[in-house]
This record gives structure tokens, C-alpha cells and sequence, in this order.
């Protein structure tokens, strides 16, 4: 039987990248996906790809920042599918501004977008699967939460570290419902924001620095994914798992 089989999932920031790969590679192994990102058009191609696997797919535009945006997607994704069980907080923005220039407009947005949105999702998310005793949620962190970040600026690095502290405090209260919380942690990423954010030759010259000299891909963070939201990592909350290719290493 496929891992996650007969469960459903809920993936934000899924129309590109890791959130992309993560909702494809969960449909994959048996999950129904419902799919969001800001704008319809691109996640509706996300969710026919995921069709294509065997499962069911919904997209479910709206903004993770806005209580009504995503009490409506969570009462759409009940309606389709009647629970949800993993939890994907992957929408996220990153800024290179560095920390004098960075203007409390800009410093508002990320923060907005990095914590207070995966503070948003899990609020609305967690009594469904209080209710079922069961959950499996897993947020985008960052190396940068964990150390500094290469690209992204200050207050890109404060949100990953806060997304962190509130996954542990997360996993604590949780436990007793059945429900693990836990974080990704992956340096650089060949993914479509850190193209848009530093040239190839840039990109090129931090992988060399690595031990691993290469950038890692959105599948291999997917595939990390799809291990905590299954049956095997039932044991496992609270964490904070390094994909850098031996950038950092604790």
C-alpha cells in the first residue's frame, strides 16, 4: 500500500517549486491534495497533474495572511474531501534587502507571509484533526532559521527562526491528539525564488563551497516530506530537519 494512502492532504504555496513537488510527490503515494497559492490559474495545473496520479485534487486560491481567505479554503477543502490530515505550511516570500535598507513595510509582509500565515493555516486546520486524533504538520523552515541565510535578508532569517519555536511549542501541546508537528529546514534549493534572487554564477559559486557541491532539488525535499507525513515517522515531532547538502551541519 502506498504511504499515504487514503489520507488528504493540504499544501499552501503549491503552484511552483517545493510546494509544487511536495503536493505531487504526496499525491503520488496515495494522498488525495488539495492545492493553494494566491492566483487560480497555475494551481489549477498543479491539481490536474496531481488527477493524473489517481487521487482527487482541489485548488484553493486565496491569501494564507487573511482569516477570511482561509476560513473559506478550509471549508471548501472540508467539503470536498471531509478532513484533513497533513498539513503543508510551505507559502513563503523571501527578500535579499539587507538589514539597514529593509523598511517596516517590506519587514511587515514577510513576517506576515512566513509566520503569521502558518500561524493562521494550523489554527483553522488543528481542531479538524484534533477532532480525527490524528495530524501530520509539517512547516517550511529554512537554514536560515536555524543559522543565517545566504540570499535572503534579516527579516527573512527572523520568520524562519520563528516558524521553528513555533513548531516545537506546536508539537508539545499536540502530541497527546495524535498530531506531530515538524519542520523542513533546506539550504539552497534550485527552485524558481532563488533564481529570481542571485544569478547562476552565483548560485554556482556558493555550491562549490558545499560538501555536497550542488544545489538540491524541490523532489528531494519533497520526498523528506512525504516521510514525515507518513506512518513511519509516527514517532518523530518537534524537529527540525536539515536538507543542505552539508552546509550546516549540528
Amino acid at each position: 500500500m502506498k504511504q499515504l494512502a487514503h489520507r488528504t492532504a493540504f499544501v499552501t504555496g503549491a503552484a511552483q517549486g517545493m510546494g509544487k513537488a511536495i503536493a505531487l510527490h504526496m499525491a503520488r503515494e496515495g494522498a488525495n491534495v488539495a492545492v493553494n497559492d494566491l492566483d487560480l490559474k497555475p494551481i489549477r495545473r498543479v491539481a490536474t497533474a496531481i488527477s493524473q496520479c489517481g487521487v482527487r485534487s482541489l485548488a484553493v486560491d486565496g491569501n494564507v495572511t487573511d482569516p477570511v481567505n482561509v476560513d473559506r479554503m478550509v471549508r471548501r477543502i472540508l467539503n470536498a474531501f471531509g478532513r484533513i490530515d497533513i498539513l503543508v505550511n510551505n507559502a513563503g516570500i523571501l527578500y535579499p534587502t539587507r538589514l539597514l535598507d529593509i523598511g517596516y513595510d517590506e519587514w511587515r509582509k514577510v513576517m506576515d507571509v512566513n509566520i503569521n500565515g502558518v500561524f493562521l493555516v494550523t489554527s483553522r486546520v488543528l481542531p479538524i484533526m484534533i477532532s480525527n486524533r490524528y495530524g501530520r504538520i509539517i512547516n517550511m523552515s529554512s537554514i536560515a532559521g536555524r543559522s543565517v541565510s545566504t540570499i535572503g535578508g534579516a527579516h527573512y532569517a527572523a520568520s524562519k527562526a520563528a516558524v521553528l519555536g513555533f513548531t516545537r511549542a506546536m508539537a508539545k501541546e499536540m502530541g497527546r491528539f495524535g498530531i506531530t508537528a515538524n519542520a523542513l529546514c533546506p539550504g539552497m534549493i534550485d527552485t524558481a525564488m532563488t533564481r529570481r534572487t542571485i544569478s547562476n554564477r552565483q548560485l554556482a559559486r556558493y555550491c562549490k563551497a558545499y560538501p555536497i557541491p550542488r544545489a538540491g532539488t524541490p523532489d528531494e525535499v519533497a520526498q523528506l516530506a512525504v516521510f514525515l507525513a507518513s506512518d513511519a515517522a509516527a514517532y518523530i515531532t518537534g524537529a527540525a530537519m536539515d536538507i543542505n547538502g552539508g552546509d550546516l551541519m549540528l
